[in-house]
């Protein structure tokens, strides 16, 4: 945002240097991007000249032959000039022969069709002094002839400010100048109101405005009022300069002072021809789906039932919060207005602005969170200024619907509180006058009742007013007094090793971590995750259009990466990402943590050797060897597969339980084509998301100490089981390691249960398969005999045919 330093020393008592505010600002949050005057950075060998003749011009019926004097020790100039707005006696600006306007372009004596010339009479916009280039800048307090034009304008300075999303407050001049007020410890001069007027729901007889009616959620407050017999023209100089010093234009009188008054208090107004309006009613209500609207910058644009509009009986007349159309426009026929101030709920305003393309000073402060208080004042001061300068006739009231959506809000806090926040001694009549400068209202004594106006909204905790505090005593004045720091003598938290083991193995496996944001867009929560209750991860006063749920998966993010990288041709094709998803449970939302995969099953670059496609093996390898290596349990349920159990998954193979339950759940397999398509991916990608309770990770474990293991020779018994097709061969194996231990106990080890083949089709009934496993068994303290180890075995096989359902292949 830009602001004038000349017109902020209309609202604060400040006669510092420029440097010094630039130095400043940044200490109360306000950045200053850049720095610059409004003037000509040279206007060399222009000086004010009398026109003292107009003659036409003998070869062209446009141009004209004047006589101007331009010192008055010298003979007038002789100049050809193609503007009419001017007459003899008239002074303007006049370039000599060897000046240099802004832009580069050199004045020198030339011939226009025939005639000599002998300088340039100049229009505001040449010598880069205003907007208006209609016609030559008259010099209406006809200063002295021969007075060089850059002493007659003062160099006015501005600033470009970055101001952060949560202060809105600070885009206007009024609200800069109250911060620097606060810092300086200088006195706010707010501007006085003389318009008066009883707040109405519903309009009298002798009013302009017919009817008011609001129709929908996105204005909980909206205001009203008409001006009868107004005067258009152009606005007087002083508001004119004021607008052209933050790079405003200057259009007309009516349509000055609502920008003029938006700038300075922060609050977007809109002024309507009354004459223009159907009926005489103004409507506030939601767009029709395809509604179009043609804008203020002569751009047709269509609308969606998202959107919100101001509009009279017939048509829509406003995109609320963000620009006008030319059908109501003010305009120099324009007698009677009605004059709109408004607050819109930002979420809504922002949205509309983003998907149109269309961002203005109006949807940058209604995005931004606009103070409601400042809706009355905002229309009253525009109201004075309009009646000071167009003229006219107030209808004295005001038609309102609704009420602020906010007020001031009071929050206790003590002083012990400030100072341990802080770390050092904090005076309280300091720390209380501090406050006060600021705005606030402060009550009582330790603890302190601190009363918050509505335009600080970001302000509603002990914390903040800490904050505020620390701001405006700033940091130049600590001395360096003692911090104490405690030493480190705890672990880190559970689940930050977690996720630092994580990282660590899954790198070493060669894949690539990526970083995404935890906010997504409600299109995509829906898409993914159609049965989720998506209200209950929705955000409240979202920023972005895309960026309006936390997250309740990583995967969706691990897409946009993939994409992104196939786009662009890169060889990346496996990434991972660990972080906090959110996802609703039995008691509310659910804070767990999600460790995500996802990849190309083959890569497309060109290589001499070619590598083998992955499938859900490789996947399956990739997460036992990530649970070895973080110390976590594999859930000891098999790998079952299961058809389309999640939207994402074409069909994918999960271990069974509940992550609310079990405290950790697992899911991998092939993303749905139609949503990798929507990321415009090309081809299949395999994906897993292990998610897992902290709960989980909080448990205290057993310490994990060395065994000894044997150095005799292990026997290896190898056998085949025949079970059905369907039957998981995590099953089978887990079944014959089970009964192998129960043989062995207290005789010998035994490794675990290894499978070494699966085959079905010849030599097997229809609908079954044979699952080969391995047996290694070994002695701490001796080699086993062969008689034991065959004996252990045909006890193993007899266990098998009594209590499962395999039989030994023969």
């Amino acid at each position: 945002m830009k602001v004038s330093i000349d017109w902020l020393k209309q609202y604060v008592g400040f006669n510092g240097t420029q440097h010094e505010l630039i130095e400043s600002l940044p200490m109360l949050g306000l950045e200053v991007e850049e720095s610059g005057d409004q003037s000509s950075p040279s206007l060399d060998n222009v000086v004010v000249g009398e026109v003292l003749s107009k003659e036409p011009h003998p070869e062209a019926d446009r141009l004209s032959v004047c006589s101007v004097q331009v010192d008055e020790n010298q003979e007038p100039a002789n100049i050809v000039c193609g503007a009419s707005n001017f007459n003899v006696g008239d002074r303007v600006p006049v370039a000599l022969p060897g000046a240099k306007l802004p832009g580069g372009f050199k004045i020198k004596k030339s011939k226009l069709r025939g005639v000599a010339s002998e300088g340039m009479m100049c229009s505001a916009v040449e010598l880069e002094l205003g907007q208006d280039g209609d016609g030559l800048m008259i010099l209406s307090k006809k200063p002295k002839i021969g007075t060089p034009i850059a002493n007659l304008f003062e160099k006015e300075i501005s600033l470009e400010l970055e101001v952060t999303a949560n202060r809105g407050d600070c885009l206007s001049h009024i609200g800069v100048a109250r911060e620097m007020a606060a810092y300086y410890e200088k006195e706010l001069v707010i501007p006085e109101l003389n318009f008066q007027a009883p707040t109405v729901q519903k309009p009298s007889k002798e009013n302009l405005i017919k009817s008011l009616s609001v129709d929908s959620e996105n204005c909980p407050f909206y205001n009203l009022l008409a001006i009868r017999g107004v005067k258009v023209g152009p606005s007087p100089e002083w508001l004119s300069k004021r607008l052209e010093s933050v790079g405003a234009r200057s259009i007309n009188n009516i349509v000055d002072i609502t920008n003029f008054v938006l700038l300075e208090t922060g609050q977007p107004l809109h002024a309507f021809d009354a004459n223009k309006i159907e009926d005489q009613s103004i409507q506030v209500r939601q767009a029709n789906e395809g509604e179009k609207i043609i804008t203020l910058d002569g751009i047709e644009r269509i609308l969606d039932s998202d959107m919100m509009v101001i509009a009279d009986s017939k048509n829509a007349l406003v995109i609320a919060g963000v620009m006008g159309s030319v059908d109501a426009e003010v305009d120099e026929t324009t007698v009677d207005i009605f004059l709109e101030s408004a607050w819109f709920k930002p979420g809504n305003i922002r949205s509309t602005a983003r998907r149109l393309g269309l961002h203005t000073d109006s949807s940058q402060r209604f995005a931004r969170d606009v103070d409601p208080a400042g809706i009355d004042f905002g229309v009253r001061r525009a109201v004075d200024l309009i009646l000071e300068i167009a003229g006219g006739q107030c209808v004295p009231e005001i038609v309102s619907y609704g009420k602020a959506p906010r007020s001031s809000r009071t929050i206790e806090i003590e002083h012990a509180f400030v100072e341990e926040r802080c770390g050092f001694n904090v005076d309280a009549d300091n720390l209380v006058h501090s406050w006060k400068r600021l705005g606030f209202t402060v009550e009582g004594k330790n603890p302190w009742q601190v009363e918050v106006p509505s335009f600080r909204s970001e302000v509603d905790r002990p914390i903040d007013l800490v904050e505020e505090f620390i701001r405006i005593y700033g940091t130049s004045d600590l001395n360096n007094s003692p911090l104490p720091i405690p030493a480190l003598h705890r672990d880190n938290d559970q689940s930050y090793d977690f996720c630092d083991r994580a990282i660590e193995n899954l790198s070493s496996q060669g894949l690539q971590e990526v970083c995404n944001y935890s906010l997504r867009s409600a299109n995509e929560i829906k898409n993914w995750f159609p049965s989720l209750e998506h209200e209950s991860i929705q955000l409240n006063n979202p920023l972005t259009a895309d960026h309006t749920h936390v997250r309740p998966s990583l995967l969706p993010g691990l897409l946009d990466a993939l994409a992104n990288n196939q786009k662009n041709l890169s060889q990346l094709s496996q990434v991972f990402e660990t972080g906090r998803v959110f996802q609703p449970g039995p008691r509310g939302n659910v804070e767990l943590i999600s460790v995500a995969l996802a990849m190309f099953p083959q890569t497309v670059s060109r290589e001499w050797k070619k590598t083998e496609a992955l499938d859900f093996f490789d996947i399956k390898r990739i997460i036992h060897r990530f649970f070895h290596a973080t110390g976590i349990n594999m859930p000891k349920d098999p790998w079952i597969l299961v058809q389309e159990t999640n939207p994402w998954q074409n069909k994918h193979a999960s271990k069974k339980g509940d992550v609310h339950k079990n405290k950790i759940a697992i899911s991998a397999g092939t993303i749905s084509l139609t949503l990798s398509k929507q990321k415009n991916i090309k081809g299949p990608v395999l994906a897993v998301e292990i998610l897992i309770d902290p709960i989980l990770l909080s448990k205290k474990r057993k310490a994990i100490t060395f065994q000894t293991f044997s150095s005799f020779p292990p026997a290896i018994k190898d056998l085949a089981l025949v079970t059905d097709q369907k039957e998981p061969a995590e099953k089978v194996r887990s079944a014959l390691e089970s009964i192998a231990n129960d043989v062995a106990s207290g005789s010998f080890l035994v490794d675990p249960v290894v499978i070494f083949d699966v085959f079905s089709g010849q030599g097997l009934e229809e609908g079954k398969k044979s699952i080969a496993c391995g047996m290694r068994f070994r002695s701490s303290d001796r080699t086993l005999g062969e008689n034991e180890v065959n004996q252990a075995f045909e006890k193993i096989v007899e266990k098998i045919n009594q209590n499962t359902p395999y039989t030994l292949r023969s």
